[in-house]
């Protein structure tokens, strides 16, 4: 299980192996920005990976031509990434999405850890 974090919201995702940024978040509760729920298509879920390169899959073709056209100009940049299509090798990634929201009934203290 890889851990991920999400700025600016502080908060820290669990990935299972296999399953996509998005997907995590969706499992575990948190809302995350999207419209069209992890085909691709919108461009909603997108993330600036600002640190753990290293510990994410690269992206696959599909992943690459979704954002070849759909994605704004100044936004291809291989930084950025499909939340909906992330994955990761291991911990110590860092994304950049605003919009993320933790579940209901879970609360953040003043130092960004999570309480319930």
């Amino acid at each position: 299980m890889a851990q991920v974090l999400v700025q600016p919201a502080g908060l820290t995702l669990e990935v299972e192996p296999g399953e996509t940024l998005a997907e995590s978040a969706w499992r575990q509760g948190y809302r995350w920005p999207t419209i069209c729920w992890g085909n691709a298509e919108c461009m909603v879920c997108a993330v600036l990976v600002t640190g753990g390169e290293a510990a994410t899959v690269p992206a696959d073709a599909e992943e690459e031509e979704a954002m070849r056209l759909r994605l704004p100009r100044r936004l291809r940049r291989p930084e950025y990434r499909l939340a909906c299509r992330l994955r990761f090798t291991g911990d110590g990634a860092v994304v950049e999405k605003k919009g993320v929201h933790p579940p209901p009934d879970t609360q953040t203290d003043p130092q960004g850890e999570e309480k319930t």
